[in-house]
């Protein structure tokens, strides 16, 4: 796995860039909110797509890369327990 350049310090991102094309996700043919929208995934199945395409691939502030990985991970859990709940007619947290 390549490191993206701004999280090694040899390129300087934008707020901008962040905020419309994070590196996380624009290495795919299609990025994974155009996905998920074309799709009609519910919200819950919407983030454990998104969650599993960056796993591994973003680096939170303060964690390591296999930190930020877990991390990613154990949001797809929640994601999808509380998918779970919806279709077994519970609350939904």
């Amino acid at each position: 796995m390549t490191t993206p350049a701004y999280l090694t310090g040899t390129r300087h991102i934008s707020k901008e860039d962040i905020i419309k094309e994070p590196s996380h996700y624009t290495r795919y043919a299609i990025e994974p909110v155009t996905f998920i929208m074309q799709n009609g995934f519910s919200f819950e199945v919407g983030n454990i797509i998104k969650y599993a395409s960056r796993a591994g691939h973003k680096l939170y502030e303060g964690m390591n890369a296999v930190e930020s990985e877990i991390i990613d991970l154990e949001k797809i859990r929640r994601y999808a327990e509380m998918r779970i709940n919806v279709l077994e007619g519970k609350d939904v947290l």
